[in-house]
């Protein structure tokens, strides 16, 4: 499995000494974690993803310049037609999904085809950084061979939990684990400790 380090605002360099595969910057006014400085150079390595919730496509496309991202993480509602011309960016296209104790994966359908994962995150007031985990035996009913991003609310505590869950028949398509809020010393600020020795435990 990979692993996306999400929220990312402030120690960015010492994060990616740890060599995560992604990088997550949001791009959401309304988050703490908004990111609106200068990404550091990084390792060639570790994919940028930027994080959106609901925008315009003109000002994705400029973030997508600006910043040099190599992913488009999609938060809100957008459609399949909205992550159809996103993939003319050439960018890898992460389309999100909240779940709590059910989900109808009949919902992804128009998906699979316009984007190149699926990230499941927990259902919650906000669009992430909930801070919890949602029920993982949902995806024992999982019907595609899309590789998903497995999210919310994932920290230490979850290492046996992610241990079990990566021998069941449920994580074959499981792409990548993305952590946020449960390695912070405050919002955007990583505690690198943390990072590392969950790193060492499952991605060694």
């Amino acid at each position: 499995m990979k692993l996306k380090v999400c929220g990312m605002k402030y120690n960015i360099t010492e994060v990616a000494e740890l060599q995560p595969d992604y990088l997550g910057f949001i791009f959401y006014e309304k988050s703490p974690r908004n990111f609106e400085d200068t990404i550091p150079e990084l390792p060639k390595d570790i994919k940028k993803v930027g994080v959106f919730v609901d925008e315009k496509i003109e000002v994705i496309v400029a973030k997508i310049d600006t910043y040099k991202l190599d992913a488009i993480q999609l938060h809100g509602h957008e459609s399949p037609e909205i992550c159809r011309l996103l993939k003319s960016t050439k960018k890898e296209i992460i389309k999100v999904f909240s779940i709590k104790d059910e989900f109808d994966f009949s919902v992804l359908s128009n998906y699979k085809d316009v984007c190149d994962y699926f990230l499941f995150d927990t259902k919650g007031k906000l669009p992430g950084g909930n801070g919890y985990t949602f029920n993982w035996d949902v995806l024992k009913d999982y019907p595609f061979t899309k590789p998903y991003f497995l999210s919310g609310g994932i920290g230490l505590n979850e290492i046996e939990k992610i241990k079990t869950f990566k021998e069941s028949p449920a994580s074959k398509y499981c792409y990548a684990l993305d952590v946020n809020s449960k390695f912070e010393i405050e919002p955007g600020l990583k505690d690198i400790e943390l990072l590392e020795n969950f790193k060492s435990q499952l991605f060694t």
